[in-house]
């Protein structure tokens, strides 16, 4: 069986982020001290990966491009700090990641959720966007915890990462691997959705909650 895995960007007032960032800074933090997934990521940053279309040859024949798949799924999946948050935070019972946050957002309805099974929506994200565009998006692998002032602060960059012309959004999408295309299915754009909830929560004076976390 696969896992199935989930990226929501929430929005919520500066007195619930506040409620959140002793349970959450801490394991965004680790994961982003982690000497492992900082040496994945500047191997990353330094040599882009070719376009995923080659991998399966890569991963057939090993080497130095496997080698760099391997890592740049290990860096952008849901890491070990962050996977059972769906459930509960570490070393506290009672708190659901559905019901204590989505839940509980300015407009539950119209949160950033891109859900999939067997893949991860933040690498496929990264892949499409690169790691020049990538570096420019707040927190650490798609999970952040803003203020709203925060927000403010971060949105001109996020602006520059997600924001294409015609020809880079073309380029973009072949890039995005996932199973179907953007916006099939009723589902929001990796390319959009996430720019979308920080403009919305920025106009509306909130902050942001962003967590990619396994469902199971």
């Amino acid at each position: 069986m696969g896992v199935t895995s989930a990226w929501a960007i929430s929005a919520h007032d500066d007195a619930f982020i506040a409620h959140l960032a002793p349970r959450l800074l801490p394991l965004i933090e680790a994961a982003a001290a982690d000497p492992s997934a900082r040496g994945r990521w500047r191997r990353w940053q330094e040599n882009p990966l070719p376009d995923h279309r080659t991998w399966r040859r890569a991963h057939g024949g090993g080497g130095p491009e496997a080698d760099a798949v391997h890592s740049f799924h290990e860096l952008t999946s849901v890491g070990e700090h962050l996977a059972d948050l769906y459930g509960g935070a570490p070393g506290e019972e009672g708190f659901w990641l559905v019901e204590d946050v989505w839940e509980r957002a300015e407009d539950p309805e119209r949160m950033f959720l891109s859900i999939h099974t067997k893949e991860y929506a933040v690498s496929a994200l990264f892949h499409a966007i690169g790691p020049r565009r990538a570096a420019l998006l707040p927190g650490w692998c798609g999970n952040f915890l803003l203020s709203s002032a925060e927000v403010q602060e971060a949105l001109p960059r996020v602006e520059r990462a997600l924001t294409f012309t015609p020809g880079e959004r073309a380029v973009a999408e072949r890039r995005i691997w996932l199973d179907h295309r953007p916006g099939e299915r009723g589902e929001e754009s990796l390319l959009d959705g996430p720019l979308r909830q920080l403009r919305q929560a920025a106009e509306a004076g909130l902050g942001v909650c962003g967590v990619a976390v396994h469902i199971y």
